[in-house]
């Protein structure tokens, strides 16, 4: 389902496990905004973009799974940030893999400057691109990029 240039495109974003503790959870790694004001910024930016964004986190991966499930039909891509299940779910990458809804995948912290464990992504197999390591602008330099290559595929 891609829409015409001019209706607004709908974007879930999804945020993974630990990621409602943002602005108290290691600010050094993660910085100091809450979700809330992130998903404002994403909103904001949507917005600018002729797009509609619907946030939910949920630190349950089951929970994510049935979200992804759901967007089928109801929006026409995902932006993620899994979180810790980056590094763990088959659930989620089979999931995003089953929809085939185009989703772009984003961190705050550079994954790869991080522990070994990390290097290793479930979901980016399956996702049109991946951004991390830029902050709050990983969410919005995605969230263009998404609405960008949904754009240019309608």
């Amino acid at each position: 389902m891609v829409k015409s240039a001019l209706e607004p495109l709908s974007i879930l974003a999804l945020h993974g496990p630990n990621l409602n503790l943002l602005g108290q959870r290691e600010p050094g790694i993660y910085g100091s905004l809450t979700l809330d004001e992130i998903n404002r910024l994403l909103e904001e930016e949507a917005f600018k973009l002729q797009a509609k964004v619907f946030p939910l986190q949920s630190n349950h991966e089951g929970i994510l799974v049935d979200s992804i499930h759901g967007a089928l039909g109801q929006h026409q891509g995902i932006l993620i940030n899994a979180g810790a299940y980056t590094h763990t779910s088959v659930a989620l990458r089979d999931a995003i893999a089953a929809v085939n809804l185009p989703t772009v995948e984003v961190h705050l912290s550079n994954i790869y400057r991080r522990e070994e464990f990390r290097h290793h992504s479930y979901i980016a197999p399956v996702a049109i691109g991946q951004i991390s390591g830029f902050g709050v602008q990983s969410y919005l330099l995605g969230l263009q990029a998404l609405i960008e290559h949904l754009r240019v595929r309608s």
